[in-house]
């Protein structure tokens, strides 16, 4: 039975909070222990109930607590820009952590994935545990669902962390190929103080798509719809339950049509909570009578919720849910987990800051294309027109595939270079992905096809609209620039008939000719999808060739160090423009300033990701 429930969005901790970042003795790091290999495709995990707490008053509250996309972060830091992030960091989650377990000893903590990528934390791979693993491990996680970047990696890998880590791992919807086994637990029963707690965790099952240029890192394992496996799941658990909660590596709707953490919820209305993640967002909100909560990324906070349990003739029932996201920006980062992987930030930093080559010269000269400053805050330069930063991507793509064609898109929109010392954390900056290179061979109508899918990014032009704006659906990550190509994007026409003018040296594009591609893996996964590639069609993997030098950000090292000669000065060859706008909208020039000033705001998408969703258009002010 549910009844009310309280939701406090983005709720801040009181002043108690600020002083739990004590010191305490710091557990010995396994930084330095040697690298185990583990052969076994199987984890054979043995289903069992946990038990917290001793049975005894009719009257008992259950606390929960998820952190979700922390990416690689321990400290409240930024190696990519070597700058501190005040909102990150399981040091400063766990401060909040162990709060919520003074006051609730029982608490049961999880992590909702995407833990172990991002941030220099490749840089720990070799380690006997990951030292995000490490630190879940000391903070005393119960649970670790896994996301979709924990197969950015060697099978081995992943495998080897899921057997140190000290509590349960869950992915309900993970499957052995061979004999239709679980990978991992599908869920984890706990007994708090007599009340039975069903944990049931799921991840997206595109990564067969999303890692189809390195099928070894899921090899022998099948990624099912969450849908049907979460139905199949709480089919067997009818019965061993009076709670159920779920967490998810799902954004609220799936980006490809398939199974979002709301449609979960609507589907099964028994979950009395569920945490989210994947989507980087921070809500509390009711769905279909399940509370449904996402605590951000990097640490920005953690989700945290309770539910009142009551015994009424024997059985449990739930009185009352509670659920906010409580922030860390004004927390103490805990002062044991800061000493305990001191080493870890260290030699992050260290690598950052390595000298590759020298900058002779600012790369964008106006980052934002309104206010000229180097944060974006209206409209990303670096997606309206044809920029350094995309050249020397692009250029670099363009000489390690051999292609015709290369394609690229900005991963941050405040990328750019200043003149100086080019470092490492510099490459991180303008490519913030580990991804690798992948050369594909593509007829030319599916190169069209392909372009065209990537120019729906923009939204149609309306009469009046004094900015260009972006489409809320499509992230910029999946917007790719093109070079070896020259064209128009016209944005009056609708989406999927906006290339004008393709030619590649001179000629028109052959729909029947091939052409040579070159894209990351990432995106070789999306042609896959599409149609417009097959694994045939692939001629070059740069991991294969050179494995972790095969990344695309060690090549673009590579590049200036070797061909460039250790000196990097801006080049654009401007290949593609934006066509269809009307620059000349009477009164725009006003409409810009009070941009400028803030007087009008360019809105963002609802979950905060996406800049520019929405022109500024003269006729609705």
């Amino acid at each position: 039975m549910k009844t009310t429930k309280f939701f406090v969005l983005g709720a801040l901790l009181s002043i108690t909070l600020i002083g739990c970042g004590k010191k305490e003795e710091a557990p010995k790091t396994a930084t330095n222990v040697e690298v185990k290999e583990f052969k076994e495709n199987k984890l054979n995990l043995e289903k069992k109930v946990i038990k917290k707490g001793e049975a005894g008053p009719d009257e008992v509250t259950l606390s929960f607590a998820a952190t979700s996309d922390v990416h690689g972060r321990i400290y409240p830091y930024e190696y990519g820009i070597d700058s501190e992030d005040k909102s990150a960091g399981y040091a400063k989650t766990y401060t909040i952590v162990k709060a919520l377990k003074e006051k609730n000893p029982n608490l049961i903590l999880m992590d909702v994935g995407d833990t172990v990528q991002d941030n220099s934390a490749e840089l720990f791979n070799n380690l006997e545990t990951h030292p995000m693993v490490e630190a879940m491990n000391t903070m005393g996680y119960d649970a670790w669902v896994l996301g979709n970047h924990e197969f950015n990696f060697e099978k081995d890998f992943l495998i080897r962390n899921v057997k140190n880590f000290k509590g349960s791992v869950i992915s309900v919807n993970i499957e052995n190929e061979d004999d239709g086994s679980k990978f991992v637990l599908p869920y984890q029963i706990y007994d708090v103080q007599g009340v039975k707690v069903a944990l049931v965790g799921g991840i997206p099952p595109h990564v067969p798509m999303w890692e189809a240029s390195a099928p070894e890192h899921f090899k022998g394992l099948t990624f099912e719809d969450p849908m049907t496996a979460v139905q199949e799941t709480l089919a067997e658990l009818e019965g061993k339950y009076d709670v159920l909660v779920g967490a998810f590596h799902l954004g609220r709707k799936d980006e490809y049509g398939k199974t979002g953490v709301f449609d979960l919820a609507e589907a099964y209305p028994q979950f009395d909570l569920i945490f989210a993640g994947h989507e980087h967002a921070r809500y509390v909100t009711d769905v279909n009578g399940s509370t449904v909560l996402e605590p951000g990324a990097y640490g920005w906070g953690v989700s945290n919720g309770e539910i009142k349990m009551a015994k009424k003739d024997g059985k449990w029932e739930v009185k009352e849910v509670v659920a906010k996201n409580l922030e860390t920006k004004d927390v103490q980062a805990d002062a044991g987990i800061l000493e305990q992987f001191k080493n870890v930030h260290d030699e992050s930093r260290a690598d950052a800051n390595k000298i590759v080559g020298k900058v002779n010269g600012k790369f964008i000269e106006k980052t934002d294309y309104i206010t000229g400053q180097d944060k974006v805050t209206t409209m990303p330069t670096s997606q309206l027109e044809d920029t350094a930063i995309i050249q020397l991507i692009n250029d670099v793509q363009n000489h390690y595939a051999k292609s015709d064609v290369s394609a690229a898109a900005v991963f941050n929109f405040d990328s750019n270079l200043n003149a100086g010392d080019f470092k490492k954390k510099d490459v991180a900056f303008i490519y913030k992905y580990t991804n690798t290179l992948m050369g594909v061979n593509m007829t030319g109508e599916n190169l069209l096809k392909y372009m065209e899918w990537s120019m729906n990014y923009y939204n149609q032009v309306k009469p009046g609209d004094v900015t260009i704006s972006f489409n809320p659906k499509v992230r910029g990550y999946n917007y790719d620039m093109f070079d070896g190509v020259n064209y128009k994007v016209d944005i009056s026409k609708p989406a999927g008939e906006r290339i004008v003018d393709a030619t590649i040296n001179g000629k028109a594009i052959d729909p029947k000719k091939t052409y040579k591609v070159a894209v990351n893996n990432y995106r070789f996964g999306s042609l896959l999808n599409l149609g417009l590639v097959t694994d045939q069609d692939k001629y070059y993997d740069s991991y294969e060739e050179l494995q972790d030098a095969g990344r695309i950000r060690d090549l673009i090292v590579k590049y200036v160090q070797e061909e460039l000669k250790g000196e990097l000065t801006p080049k654009i060859d401007n290949n593609w423009e934006i066509i269809g706008f009307d620059n000349n909208v009477p009164g725009k020039a006003e409409i810009i300033e009070k941009i400028k000033s803030g007087e009008i705001v360019v809105p963002m998408s609802e979950d905060g990701r996406t800049l520019n969703v929405q022109s500024i258009n003269i006729n609705n002010l």
